[in-house]
């Protein structure tokens, strides 16, 4: 009997056991992958010289800077619709380029944007979409 209440003890801890606790990332954090936006910024380093397009189509896009996890950029065609981006010429920037010199900048001129928790487990890839795995 002692056996039954712990085992219906623990089923009914286990929703609350399984709570998701987690941090978002925006632009300008080190873990931020995604669009970002050069404007003004210097000319960034890129890993590849080319864009990468996995599906072209015949309207013109113009093409996107982003920063992705190595393994997002070495297997675009699948991970491109998580930075819905597949239909357009991506630019992948370097991490150093993305740290030292566009990270920096972008916190100068948008102070309050940063590391902060929004309680769901998901890193933030512009605009606030995505999980920011290394998959």
């Amino acid at each position: 009997m002692k056996r039954l209440w712990i085992a219906c003890a623990l089923l009914a801890a286990g929703p609350l056991a399984q709570a998701e606790v987690g941090v978002s990332v925006t632009v300008g954090d080190p873990h931020f992958y995604g669009r970002i936006e050069i404007g003004n910024y210097p000319r960034p380093e890129l890993v590849y010289p080319q864009p990468i397009v996995v599906v072209q189509q015949p309207q013109r896009y113009s093409p996107v800077y982003l920063r992705v996890p190595p393994g997002h950029a070495k297997n675009w065609k699948k991970h491109c619709s998580r930075y819905s981006a597949c239909n357009r010429p991506v630019y992948f920037v370097q991490d150093s380029w993305y740290n030292d010199v566009y990270a920096p900048r972008y916190r100068e001129a948008h102070p309050g944007h940063g590391h902060h928790d929004n309680g769901h487990g998901q890193h933030g890839k512009g605009h606030g979409k995505g999980k920011g795995k290394h998959d």
